[in-house]
């Protein structure tokens, strides 16, 4: 069993409210905690904290509580700060939605996690009354942060002026949140996180990432994705530092933003980092308030890490983390140059990791020196999740009955606690940080006539990314071509879903129990 190489931090028995925003001073009360990226619209810790209250206070009043789930659909802008602590300053769980899902998607979403209250935006609107009605959820219980007629707003929730309420739950028990993961493979679940595991983790990375009060953090990577939660969202809050929001990715904008405001932290996940280290139109920005590039969500190539690092002249880190893991397992602290930045650094603080043989159960032995040879990497620690909501079978397949979570990464690790992800156990696809399910994918591919049989893996585009690639059978005497699959698979899924890459192929490889052979796709492939 590996530890980490940082001693355990104290984790406090209390509710990330209270981690928060307990205890704050007069001076602290007046700094800026939230910047609205295209506006440079300002909110203080005083006026955040205020707004939370009365937020938590209407909730409160229209009886939520404990036991209710609230499900947020937003991007990132500062109301969501409010909102989110609102909902969980209330007692309630907060399930955060991708904004980028199509209403099927958000009802599949309602329905699992029981959410009775919808929070949304009005660009948003359309798709989120759709999944509302077919869930039979009324339009008052359909909140509009910015308003549309007919529904709840922000302005006049805040208005109606009740007190926050009075709550009490056991922070280790108590479900703060409930993202959505596909876990190692099938169907988004809904993760149960506690406030403890929130408070955890944010603690936990406090060790190694030195971000201070007078620093200012950039976050286009989503709130309702566990990374922008809890390293963006949370750790910036906890940290005193400023937190410009940027609604969604846009590269001159994103490099305006850096320039005017001066961010000296930046969090991204690799396709941004090519765009950073390749794209002429960044040479027209100063960057020069950049002290770190932190990239997350997928697997960041050494060799791009240091491109980005030449160009800005910053230091540049990853770190490796799941939503099962709230997220943070990993991380490489920025004053430690001597780290080889295509590994994901040591682990964080508290928390224990095995490397597992696959073939034979047995722990994988560290070396000396040099790395060891690759394991599944084996987490335990009090960021990891309570388990999948209502999913016992799919908790069992991840957790041990002694708190082990199986990643299904599989990596190596140094004589001096340094790991590196390898290669993945696990068929989910990242792409730009998002999860993608093939088994998602096949079932949309199997219902066009034109297609016999189809299989999905992940593969690399150009620049080294990973992407959604389809093989295909056509059907007998069909007239399919590529760019007809990807429009098919386009019109039935989010975006970051799509099909990028399409192999027509005579027949998918599968086992004799009928289980698809991704091995010997990715084979081909490379062949």
């Amino acid at each position: 069993m590996l530890h980490s190489t940082y001693p355990d931090v104290e984790i406090p028995n209390a509710s990330i409210h209270d981690f928060l925003f307990g205890g704050l001073d007069d001076q602290t009360l007046e700094r800026v905690a939230i910047i609205d990226g295209s506006t440079g619209a300002e909110t203080t810790y005083r006026q955040l904290v205020a707004q939370i209250d009365l937020f938590a206070g209407a909730l409160a009043a229209r009886g939520i509580g404990t036991g209710d789930t609230i499900a947020v659909l937003c991007p990132n802008v500062p109301a969501f700060a409010t909102v989110f602590h609102g909902i969980l300053r209330a007692g309630a769980t907060a399930t955060t939605i991708n904004s980028l899902y199509t209403p099927d998607e958000i009802l599949n979403q309602l329905q699992d996690a029981e959410a009775e209250w919808l929070i949304t935006v009005s660009p948003l609107l359309p798709g989120a009354k759709a999944a509302a009605a077919r869930a039979g959820m009324p339009d008052d219980h359909l909140i509009v942060l910015d308003g549309a007629e007919g529904h709840p707003n922000l302005r006049g929730l805040l208005g109606e002026g009740h007190s926050a309420p009075e709550v009490s739950f056991d922070p280790a028990t108590h479900l703060a949140v409930l993202p959505y993961s596909s876990g190692t493979t099938g169907r988004p679940k809904g993760v149960m996180l506690t406030h403890r595991n929130l408070v955890a983790n944010v603690a936990q990375a406090r060790a190694l990432l030195s971000v201070g009060a007078e620093d200012r953090i950039l976050a286009v990577l989503p709130f309702f994705h566990i990374y922008g939660m809890t390293v963006l969202l949370n750790f910036a809050l906890i940290q005193r530092a400023g937190l410009v929001t940027m609604p969604k990715f846009d590269l001159v904008e994103f490099l305006r933003i850096i320039q005017e405001h001066r961010t000296s932290w930046v969090f991204v996940a690799p396709p941004i980092a090519v765009a950073l280290a390749k794209h002429p139109i960044v040479d027209e920005y100063d960057l020069s308030a950049v002290r770190v590039v932190f990239s997350g969500a997928a697997p960041l190539d050494g060799a791009l890490a240091s491109a980005v690092q030449k160009r800005l002249g910053c230091e540049v880190v990853q770190g490796y983390g799941m939503t099962e893991t709230s997220p943070a397992v990993n991380l490489i602290p920025a004053e430690r140059p001597d780290i080889d930045k295509s590994s994901i650094g040591p682990l964080v603080p508290n928390t224990q990791a095995r490397l597992v043989d696959p073939d034979t159960g047995n722990d994988v032995e560290v070396p000396e020196s040099g790395a060891s040879t690759p394991g599944e990497l084996w987490v335990r620690g009090p960021q990891v999740m309570v388990g999948y909501l209502k999913r016992p079978d799919a908790t069992a397949e991840m957790l041990d009955a002694d708190g082990w979570l199986r990643t299904g990464d599989m990596a190596t690790v140094t004589a001096d606690g340094i790991f590196r992800i390898v290669d993945r156990l696990k068929e989910l696809i990242k792409y730009k940080g998002y999860q993608v399910a093939p088994a998602i994918l096949e079932a949309v591919l199997l219902e066009h006539p034109g297609i016999a049989d189809a299989a999905v893996i992940g593969a690399n585009d150009a620049d080294g990314q990973e992407v959604p690639k389809a093989f295909v059978v056509r059907q007998t005497g069909a007239d399919l071509s590529a760019d007809d699959v990807m429009e098919f698979v386009a019109a039935h899924v989010a975006p970051h879903e799509k099909v990028r890459i399409v192999e027509f192929i005579d027949v998918i490889p599968k086992s004799s129990s009928g289980k698809i052979l991704r091995k010997d796709l990715r084979a081909r492939q490379q062949a």
